[in-house]
C-alpha cells in the first residue's frame, strides 16, 4: 500500500479526470489525500479519498466570471490579459498550493505527489530534492503544455509547420513570449522560488512538467504533436476514465434508431451559461438538416435553452456510454475530457473555442484529422453546418477518429498511471532505505 497525495486546480476539467484515478488507486489499498477546492470535498470522499482543501488564496470557484474574481482583469486584452491569468490564476496560488501539499507530506509522508499540469505548485515542490518531497507525476488532464523546438508555443492554437520555416516560425514565436508574454509572471516565479530555495528557478515555470519524476499524458501519440526532443520521463496512457454520465435515459432515446445520423450538441458543464456561444447557432444551423440533434446542457435546465427546431432533442445529462456509439458528429466547445470520451468511440468532432486550453485541443482535432475545427468561440450558424455537413459527407473523419478509437483500445489508462507510479515509489523507497 502506497501514500498518494493528488493535488488539482480548482477547477471542474481538472479535478474530474483525476477522481477517476483517487477511485482507482483507493480501491486497490492506497492511502489518498486528494488536495483541492472546498466545493469539491463530496466527490472527493466519494471516492475513497481524504479531501484536504486548498488554502483560501488559492481555491476559487470557477463557475464565476473570472472578470468578478479579478475586476481588473475586464480592462486587459491580448497578452496583458492572457499574462494576468498566468500571474493571478497559476503562479501566485502556486505558493500556498506548494505549503499545503508540503503541510500534508510532513503531517504523514507521502510516496507520490500527482499533479495537473496547471498546478503551479508542482514548479514549488521541484526545487527540494527528492527525499525532503515525495516524486511528482504530472497528470496530463489537457493538450501537452511543455515547450520544443518542433512546436509553437502552447496557446497559439498553432499546427506544428515543419521543416526550416516551421522551426524559423516556431523559434521566433518563442522569443517574442518570452519577451512580452513571460516576464511579469516569470518574475513573480523567480521571487516564490526564492523565497523557498535561496536559488533563482532552473526552468521556465510553465515548463516545470518536463522536469517531474514522469508526465502521463491522459490520450494516445496519435492525438499529440510529436516532439524530438520530449524527456523520456513522457508517458501516454489514454483516457483514464472509462464510464461517463450515468444519466437516465430521455424520453425521446428510441429515436435514436439510426433512421437518420445523430449530431451530440454540448457546452460541457462550466462554460455553458452563454447558449449563444455554440449551441444557440448549432440548433439554428443545423434546423433543416437531416439529423437528430441530442442536446447536453450540462446540468442546466432543459427550459433555459433556445427553442429547440423540430429536429432536436434535449436533457440536462445524457448516458456517454450509450449516446456515443450511435453518434455521428460530436459539436462540442473543445473540452478536453469530452474530446477524448468522444474519440474512443471513433466519433468525429466540429470544435469550436477560444479560450483556456480549447485553441490548443481544437487545434489537434484538425492535425489529427479527426474532425472540423472552427477558429472562433461564437461561430455563426452556417459555419457550423458546414462543418457538420463536411464531416458527414467525408469519410476521412470518421477513418481518421476509428483509428484513434483503435489505439485507444489497446491503452491501459488508469492501470498504466498505477504501475508508474508504482515504480517510482518503488525507486525512492530503495533510495531511502537502500
Amino acid at each position: 500500500m502506497a501514500s498518494i497525495i493528488i493535488a488539482a486546480m480548482p477547477i471542474h476539467g481538472h479535478v474530474t479526470p483525476l477522481l477517476a484515478v483517487a477511485r482507482h488507486l483507493a480501491g486497490r489499498g492506497d492511502r489518498v489525500r486528494f488536495v483541492t477546492g472546498a466545493r469539491f470535498a463530496e466527490v472527493v470522499r466519494a471516492t475513497g479519498a481524504t479531501h484536504l482543501p486548498l488554502p483560501a488564496e488559492a481555491d476559487f470557484d470557477d463557475r464565476r466570471d473570472w472578470n468578478e474574481t479579478f475586476p481588473e482583469r475586464a480592462a486587459l486584452r491580448g497578452t496583458r490579459a492572457l499574462a494576468h491569468d498566468i500571474e493571478h490564476i497559476f503562479v501566485r496560488p502556486g505558493l500556498p498550493q506548494h505549503d499545503a501539499v508540503m503541510a500534508a507530506h510532513a503531517a504523514e509522508p507521502a510516496d507520490a505527489v500527482l499533479t495537473d499540469p496547471a498546478f503551479v505548485g508542482g514548479a514549488f515542490l521541484l526545487g527540494h530534492p527528492l527525499g525532503v518531497r515525495p516524486p511528482v507525476v504530472m497528470c496530463g488532464i489537457c493538450p501537452l503544455m511543455i515547450s520544443s523546438r518542433d512546436t509553437a508555443p502552447f496557446g497559439t492554437g498553432l499546427t506544428p509547420l515543419r521543416g526550416p520555416l516551421g522551426r524559423l516560425r516556431d523559434a521566433t514565436l518563442a522569443t517574442v513570449t518570452r519577451r512580452i508574454v513571460f516576464p511579469p509572471f516569470e518574475r513573480i516565479a523567480e521571487q516564490i522560488f526564492q523565497r523557498l530555495h535561496g536559488r533563482s528557478i532552473p526552468f521556465a515555470v510553465l515548463d516545470w512538467p518536463r522536469h517531474a519524476e514522469a508526465i502521463v499524458q491522459f490520450t494516445v501519440p496519435e492525438f499529440e504533436y510529436p516532439r524530438s526532443d520530449a524527456p523520456a520521463t513522457l508517458h501516454f496512457a489514454g483516457p483514464i476514465s472509462a464510464s461517463g454520465s450515468r444519466a437516465p435515459l430521455p424520453p425521446w432515446w428510441p429515436e435514436l434508431d439510426g433512421s437518420r445520423p445523430v449530431v451530440h450538441l454540448t457546452q460541457g458543464t462550466i462554460a455553458n451559461s452563454d447558449y449563444g456561444q455554440l449551441i444557440r447557432p448549432a440548433l439554428e444551423g443545423l434546423a433543416d438538416e437531416n439529423v437528430l440533434i441530442a442536446v447536453a446542457t450540462g446540468g442546466r435546465p432543459v427550459d433555459s435553452l433556445p427553442p429547440l427546431p423540430a429536429n432536436a432533442r434535449a436533457a440536462e445529462f445524457l448516458p456517454y456510454d450509450d449516446l456515443l456509439p450511435r453518434t455521428d458528429v460530436y459539436v462540442t466547445n473543445g473540452g478536453y475530457g469530452g474530446v477524448q470520451y468522444a474519440l474512443r468511440y471513433g466519433v468525429p468532432i466540429v470544435a469550436a473555442g477560444s479560450h483556456e486550453d480549447k485553441p490548443e485541443v481544437i487545434a489537434r482535432v484538425a492535425w489529427a484529422g479527426v474532425g472540423r475545427r472552427l477558429r472562433t468561440e461564437t461561430p455563426t450558424p452556417a459555419a457550423v453546418r458546414r462543418a457538420v455537413r463536411a464531416v458527414l459527407d467525408d469519410h476521412r473523419y470518421r477513418d481518421a477518429a476509428r483509428h484513434i478509437a483503435d489505439r485507444m483500445a489497446t491503452t491501459r489508462g488508469v492501470h498504466q498511471l498505477a504501475d508508474i507510479v508504482d515504480g517510482l515509489v518503488e525507486e525512492s523507497r530503495r533510495s531511502r532505505f537502500g
